[in-house]
């Protein structure tokens, strides 16, 4: 009887955790570079987007067309990309220096 209440207690607490997942509330923090290469690098560097990397864009810049988006570029969700995780990428974008094997417009 103990093994079923704690397996039922563990199913309630996965599904909880998995719940507030797709709402949002819970997002583990990803480093901004993985955040890159798996959200903006697909496009960026790619000649679909502009380079980014190592011109100095102003934080609020690359925060803003994150979230509103801009000409072809989508808008990002904070269910997408944490507003953490946006802070600390566009500190990383801003500061970090140009990339050779990026190409594009």
């Amino acid at each position: 009887m103990k093994i079923l209440v704690a397996g039922i207690a563990g199913i309630g607490l996965a599904s909880s955790v998995f719940a507030a997942q797709k709402l949002g509330e819970y997002q583990p923090q990803r480093p901004p570079e993985q955040v890159y290469a798996k959200v903006c690098g697909y496009c960026h560097g790619r000649n679909i987007g502009p380079i980014l990397l190592g011109r100095k864009l102003p934080t609020d810049t690359i925060k803003a067309v994150a979230r509103q988006g801009r000409n072809g570029m989508p808008a990002f969700r904070p269910t997408e990309v944490t507003h953490e995780e946006l802070d600390a990428l566009a500190i990383w974008i801003s500061k970090s220096p140009a990339r050779v094997e990026e190409h594009g417009k």
